[in-house]
């Protein structure tokens, strides 16, 4: 997987007890792969907020000492990734409001920002420098200073200004809580946690603090905790369109999506490439971590032995985090290691779950060709990346991506390799368990079923001529 960068994401917690900024950091911890730029904690102890926000990694973001302030039973929490050049200081969350007494966590992304911004300058607050959370935090304080509006009454009132996909956590100094858009485009689920509820953007989060999965929140729904427990009211009717990328690569392999579990539809891709692709070759090679579980797939139906050729060192982050190409190509000689004993004179398939600018898929071919592999077949768990996301990953620019001016074959020649395969569009909606009506596959199909706005315009079919 080369070059995605993932969302974000959102834990909350209320009423499990006075160590709920630790569980909260535990949590965080577990869904570190949505977000590896920054980390933040918000908590509220009956009569104070208390917050803390920093650049990097969950391990190093927070002190044993930063974590003994943020007292209280309620908390939310947040990594994010960002989709600008923005410096890391920028735009960090929770966002809290202290007039207000909110604090507000979002995991999506807003293509269109007009009714927000219409309605914070009629409501007389500046908007300048605020990004999409930004102004959505200030619409829900809005509401809730200018209105008088209780915390679940705001959210309420927001909707019909969020044009945009997001799944969010908010807190005031009674309740918590949890809600998505009409579309559900990004994931966020309940769980039961001693006394209490806690709410997470994947359900691995929940297994790693020690919760019990209640169910998943959702599209158009907003959850409500406080001290008499959980309600529930549909702000918006639902209509799920799940980002299929969920399974194809951001979700941790451990977590359960709409009752699916992403390990299992990530094994079926790659049975599904098995059953498309009839290759003959000497050794299945995943490129580590996200082509494993597909690897093992084609591995089992095709009968050709599954090998772990490629090391990982598990010390670098994820090459695609990285903001540069320097960076970026830095990373990758640092990150894989071919192992020549096992690639000598095979004929290999190295599978991936997705291509997006190629570069980095054309290097690592030539490291397995350069450790003695007489031939390379690549096999990809899922379409080819043709149509930029609006919903949060970063990809503004259709022209970054090689399938969209480049066809399979071509592609083919410009990674250097012997064959090249996608997975269909078909195999890989039959592959998640769910129906296609209910899967968002924009950047496979270029449909996009929440607005984007004027940045339609800028959608156009494949080009498929040159490499730019």
């Amino acid at each position: 997987m080369e070059s995605l960068h993932e969302k974000c994401a959102v834990f909350g917690t209320f009423g499990t007890g006075d160590d709920a900024a630790r569980t909260t950091f535990y949590g965080l911890w577990a869904l570190q792969h949505r977000g590896q730029e920054s980390s933040g904690i918000v908590s509220f102890d009956g009569s104070l907020f208390h917050q803390h926000t920093s650049p990097g990694l969950v391990a190093s973001a927070y002190r044993p000492e930063d974590l003994e302030q943020l007292t209280g039973s309620t908390t939310i929490g947040h990594n994010r990734y960002s989709t600008s050049s923005v410096g890391e200081e920028m735009h960090l969350q929770p966002i809290l409001k202290r007039d207000a007494k909110l604090a507000f966590a979002h995991n999506g992304n807003f293509p269109v920002t007009d009714k927000l911004e219409s309605f914070l300058d009629e409501r007389g607050v500046s908007r300048a420098k605020l990004n999409d959370s930004e102004m959505m935090a200030e619409v829900i304080a809005t509401f809730m200073t200018q209105d008088g509006l209780t915390l679940d009454e705001a959210v309420a009132s927001s909707y019909p200004y969020f044009d945009g996909a997001f799944s969010c956590v908010a807190m005031t100094t009674d309740k918590l809580v949890a809600f998505r858009d009409f579309c559900g485009i990004r994931p966020l689920s309940l769980a039961k946690l001693g006394d209490g509820y806690v709410v997470a953007s994947e359900t691995c989060a929940f297994d790693t603090v020690g919760a019990t999965f209640v169910r998943d929140i959702k599209p158009g729904e907003m959850v409500v905790i406080d001290k008499d427990g959980v309600h529930s009211r549909q702000v918006v009717p639902g209509n799920l369109k799940l980002d299929v990328f969920e399974f194809v690569y951001f979700a941790r392999p451990d977590s359960v999506i709409e009752g699916h579990n992403v390990n299992h539809v990530r094994e079926r891709m790659g049975k599904a490439m098995a059953d498309e692709f009839k290759i003959d070759a000497d050794i299945v090679v995943p490129v580590p971590d996200s082509g494993i579980p597909a690897a093992l797939g084609y591995s089992h139906v095709s009968g050709i032995r599954f090998e772990m050729a490629l090391m990982k060192n598990r010390y670098i982050h994820r090459t695609f985090i990285r903001p540069s190409a320097q960076l970026r190509e830095q990373d990758l000689r640092m990150k894989l290691n071919p192992i020549p004993g096992v690639l000598k004179d095979k004929r290999v398939i190295l599978i991936d779950d997705s291509i997006v600018r190629g570069t980095t898929m054309r290097k690592i071919a030539r490291m397995i060709y350069d450790a003695g592999a007489k031939e390379v077949h690549i096999l990809i768990s899922s379409p080819p990346v043709r149509y930029p996301d609006f919903y949060g990953i970063n990809l503004p620019n259709q022209d970054d991506l090689i399938a969209h001016h480049m066809s399979p074959e071509m592609i083919k020649e410009y990674l250097g390799v012997d064959s090249l395969g996608y997975l269909s569009l078909e195999g890989m909606i039959r592959s998640t368990g769910m129906p296609a009506s209910s899967l968002s596959t924009s950047c496979f199909d270029g449909i996009y079923p929440i607005a984007i706005g004027k940045r339609q315009a800028s959608i156009t079919k494949p080009v498929l001529t040159h490499v730019k």
